[in-house]
């Protein structure tokens, strides 16, 4: 039984009969899952039925922190949001920070589970336990910072932490994001699922102390683990000043900064006008998430017209490509201000801007002309354009339309073999590194729960080298399904679970997470670990997540990746004539579900999900 680190409640809220219930959160769940990532699929691969629809009232939407959320623990203000796909119809799961997270543990709840569809539009207050039902009217329509600050005067407290959709979920854009504060709970269209409910917000405001197992225990863990923060060569000395967005210039030189829709990756690096040294005269301070001592989310503002004036959380790495790199764009302020705009309307900023980039190729090409774009001149490069079709996207207004929904569903509409152009994985859009550089950070796009994710199996050895758990070659294909298992997994278990800043793990936490994370456990929760049991947390999640999308019907086939990248070698830069050829991926496929315990269709055997404590799955999925 855990004795820390837990509320001990899960809130669930339905929004069709407007019934509230607290549950307990089951000693085991807590033991087997830990918290986070895991809680969310475990919930959802319990409730949600195969072939549910996404946006139907048969989804469920879930918040989950872990139990190193509301402690002392630094950089663990963070959560995960979970619910059927409907950009993917595959698992969903998205991660954020800020505020939020921890003032729903100071709430009272571990979780939180949304279900059915409000009647009219509606916002959920939640104070201390106490749960109202309030008339979102006036605020649907909102962009997310208005919509927050009209919340907040409303009930009279500029403290209560918010997450809410902006125009793209109420009108269910497939890749419509969940906005808290200016951080976002990016992928896999979770703002739909949101809007789709009628729900605009969320507020939440608590005040109750959180127990811990052991106080002297944790000061004992947390010493050794900002020990390590500060003995990392590069997290306060680098990060803490630039954020995420300092690596670009590290990925142009590598050769991986996808541009053009990665037609011209190598060819097109514009590390003068968006590289680090042009992003230190637009920093302007930084924010921090709470209980966070590294503060690497800068603060940029646009000073160029017509984008002068603008400012933006970011824009992260993640909008630099998506914004910059992929659309062809060079100009820094449009990226601050497309990276602002996306947050404000509620679009993720990587499947907007991949989409965007995809919608250019096919302008170039001459599959789309100014006749379907209404007169819009979709070149590469033409940022004007960009800021228009991103509002387009999120009210559904003329081309912006059939973006809306993401590169794949564009494809499947427009026909004329534009599906080989598209870049995704399993319908989600692919983040900032060209893998044909970077092969298993490829074979994890491929086989990610989620699409195409770096959150799910980020590659350290390969895009920095570390040589934790062995050093690789970034090039070679062999030994990267063993090799993105390991960081499939101790991600999961160290970071998404707990829930824990993955930058941590990559920056200074890498050679002791699952250590650090069974230290941290003990002392906050009293339950007991080792590092291998830990790891094996992430396992079971991963499995049981997989287990999901095997129900829905996904197979092999769909561990796939663009035929771009696995027919169209590298034409320039440090990774010319790189690719990810479809033998390359088939062997790494094949050892990759060889290290897991799957069958060669990519199913968990009943051996492995057995050892997993995962028998009633074995028996849904009648595995063998």
């Amino acid at each position: 039984m855990y004795k820390g680190g837990y509320t001990g409640k899960i809130l669930r809220i339905n929004l069709t009969d407007k019934t509230i219930k607290e549950e307990p959160l089951l000693p085991k769940t807590a033991k087997d899952y830990i918290g986070g990532a895991g809680f969310c699929i475990k919930y959802l691969y319990d409730e949600v039925k195969a072939g549910a629809d996404p946006i139907g009232p048969d989804n469920k939407l879930i918040f989950a922190s872990g139990p190193f959320s509301g402690t002392k623990i630094p950089c663990a203000s963070r959560m995960a949001v979970g619910g059927k796909s409907p950009l993917t119809n595959a698992v969903g799961l998205a991660l954020t920070g800020g505020h939020f997270p921890v003032e729903l543990k100071f709430a009272g709840y571990d979780a939180l589970i949304i279900e059915g569809k409000a009647a009219k539009p509606t916002y959920i207050w939640i104070k201390d336990g106490e749960v109202k039902f309030r008339s979102a009217k006036n605020l649907w329509g909102l962009k997310t910072t208005d919509c927050q600050q009209i919340i907040k005067n409303e009930l009279k407290d500029q403290n209560v932490r918010i997450a809410c959709i902006g125009p793209a979920g109420e009108n269910l854009s497939k890749i419509a994001c969940i906005i808290n504060e200016m951080r976002a709970a990016g992928r896999k269209g979770l703002g739909a699922v949101m809007g789709s409910k009628n729900l605009k917000a969320i507020a939440v405001r608590g005040t109750a102390a959180l127990a811990i197992a052991d106080k002297e225990k944790l000061k004992g863990a947390r010493k050794e683990m900002t020990t390590a923060m500060k003995n990392s060569p590069v997290l306060y000395s680098h990060f803490a000043k630039m954020g995420t967005s300092g690596i670009m210039d590290a990925m142009c030189a590598l050769g991986i900064f996808p541009t053009k829709n990665f037609s011209a990756t190598g060819e097109f690096a514009p590390v003068d006008e968006l590289g680090e040294e042009m992003q230190k005269t637009r920093n302007v301070g930084s924010e921090s998430c709470y209980g966070c001592p590294v503060g690497c989310s800068q603060l940029k503002m646009a000073r160029t017209t017509p984008y002068q004036g603008i400012l933006s959380e970011g824009p992260e790495f993640e909008s630099l490509y998506s914004f910059g790199g992929v659309t062809g764009v060079d100009n820094i302020d449009s990226v601050i201000a497309a990276d602002r705009l996306a947050d404000e309307l509620g679009l993720d900023t990587i499947s907007a801007g991949v989409t965007i980039a995809f919608a250019m190729e096919l302008y170039e090409k001459g599959i789309l002309t100014t006749k379907d774009t209404e007169g819009l001149d979709l070149h590469f490069g033409n940022h004007e354009t960009m800021l228009v079709l991103l509002r387009m996207m999120a009210f559904r207004e003329g081309i912006g339309d059939l973006l809306a929904d993401g590169s794949k569903a564009m494809a499947e509409k427009i026909g004329k073999g534009t599906g080989k152009l598209a870049m995704h994985v399993k319908g989600l859009e692919l983040p900032g590194y060209d893998v044909r550089g970077a092969k298993a950070h490829g074979l994890n796009y491929a086989t990610s729960y989620t699409g195409a994710d770096h959150n799910r199996g980020y590659a350290p050895q390969e895009i920095f080298g570390i040589p934790v758990p062995y050093a690789v070659d970034r090039f070679v294909a062999e030994g990267k399904g063993k090799l993105t298992k390991w960081n499939q997994d101790v991600r999961t278990a160290t970071c998404d679970a707990p829930t824990m800043c993955g930058f941590l793990l990559d920056m200074a936490l890498i050679g002791s997470a699952p250590q650090n994370t069974a230290s941290l456990m003990k002392a906050v929760t009293g339950l007991e670990y080792t590092s291998d049991d830990i790891v094996k947390v992430g396992e079971r999640i991963n499995n049981l997540a997989r287990a999901f999308n095997v129900r829905e019907g996904f197979t092999r086939e769909d561990d796939t990746l663009p035929e771009r990248l696995m027919a169209e070698p590298l034409k320039d830069g440090a990774s010319k004539g790189q690719c990810i050829s479809k033998e390359d991926l088939k062997l790494m496929l094949d050892e990759y579900y060889m290290e897991r315990g799957w069958d060669n269709t990519g199913v968990p055997t009943r051996e492995k999900l057995v050892e997993l404590g995962l028998e009633i799955v074995a028996d849904d999925l009648a595995c063998k």
